[in-house]
């Protein structure tokens, strides 16, 4: 039995400037962090020759990997070449997809790092990252970027630089301990319950977003970045965190009419008149989770103003750890001679000093 375990995660600043229309004429940038939430892909060897898939909402056995239903997964088996024999099961410790929080590239960077450890190899993150955004983006035509793939393989408080010519750099962000302490005890997770497909708010993004409004968007990630670093020192202070994110929604509504709607609408203005200091639609907008900075002192008010609008609470920590294998290693060594053969690099993973 082979198990990876794949973070989620959640985008403070720059979502919308990693789409390769953008980056590729001016760069992208974003900060973004995995937490504590996590898409499990569990592979087990069959004794037939057939592929038999398991999520939470889908259910299918084929002999034939150009026939699985699922395209993300049809596509990561079809990227690491498994014929069959397999049984692919997947769990989520979220509701479902379309929730802005990442978990289809989640699942996709943990399918391929299961695969990989099936077929005995230990797979660099940087490549993980990178054939994730080749499915969804290339093969799948999805109209995404590639902020989610490369923070569920690395993990950790990341500022991801996308180059015009098609590098990635990620920074693991300097924080302190005393820093993620104080701002999980700030942020807070709300699910909205309304579901959406993401693909259609980015076509609709796609065709009529501003450059300059992105441009503007991805000038906050330099400015968010020094929040996060100086905290309450220097003159500075964690709660400028929460006035810049209220920035950053304001510029992200912005970018099409279907980002946001009335009751979006009315469930932000609630949490900053009960006490909050900025928040925003996590992902393509239009519905799933809310993230607010709220300070302490206020939590209640907002948390209670919130739940009588239908709201849940998701509480989380940041996790420092992108994808990994949990459990088991080479389970088809006749097929696949070489073994644990590690490509590159190890895993690079943020450390809290």
């Amino acid at each position: 039995m082979i198990i990876s375990q794949t973070p989620i995660r959640i985008s403070f600043v720059g979502g919308g400037t990693d789409i390769a229309n953008f980056y590729r004429q001016y760069g992208g940038e974003v900060i973004s962090t995995a937490i504590d939430k996590y898409i499990s892909v569990c592979i087990t060897r069959e004794q037939n020759s057939q592929i038999a898939i398991n999520t939470p909402d889908h259910h299918e056995t084929v002999s034939n990997p150009n026939h699985i239903q699922h395209s993300l997964i049809r596509e990561s088996v079809r990227k690491t070449d498994i014929a069959g024999g397999v049984s692919i099961t997947v769990t989520s410790d979220i509701p479902s997809r379309g929730c802005g929080l990442g978990s289809s590239s989640a699942l996709t960077v943990g399918l391929l790092n299961a695969v990989y450890a099936y077929q005995g190899i230990e797979m660099p993150v940087e490549i993980l990252a990178h054939q994730a955004c080749e499915i969804e983006i290339e093969r799948l035509n999805q109209p995404i970027g590639k902020q989610d793939q490369y923070i569920a393989a690395y993990g950790g408080l990341q500022r991801i630089q996308f180059n015009r010519d098609e590098s990635v750099h990620t920074q693991d962000i300097p924080v302190t301990l005393e820093a993620v302490a104080h701002l999980q005890q700030n942020f807070i997770l709300f699910y909205t319950g309304i579901q959406r497909r993401a693909e259609t708010i980015l076509h609709e993004q796609k065709r009529s977003a501003s450059p300059q409004t992105l441009l503007q968007m991805r000038k906050l990630v330099s400015v968010f970045y020094d929040a996060l670093v100086k905290g309450n020192h220097d003159g500075c202070s964690y709660d400028e965190i929460g006035h810049l994110l209220d920035h950053a929604w304001q510029l992200k509504r912005s970018l099409c009419d279907s980002i946001s709607n009335p009751m979006l609408d009315t469930i932000y203005e609630s949490a900053i008149a009960a006490g909050a200091l900025g928040g925003k639609i996590l992902g393509a907008g239009g519905g799933g989770y809310f993230l607010f900075y709220v300070p302490t002192k206020k939590q209640k008010t907002v948390t209670a103003a919130l739940s009588d609008l239908g709201l849940s609470q998701l509480e989380f920590h940041f996790e420092s750890k992108g994808s990994q294998v949990i459990e088991g290693k080479n389970l088809n060594e006749s097929h696949y001679p070489y073994r644990w053969q590690r490509h590159t690099t190890q895993t690079p993973y943020l450390r809290f000093s």
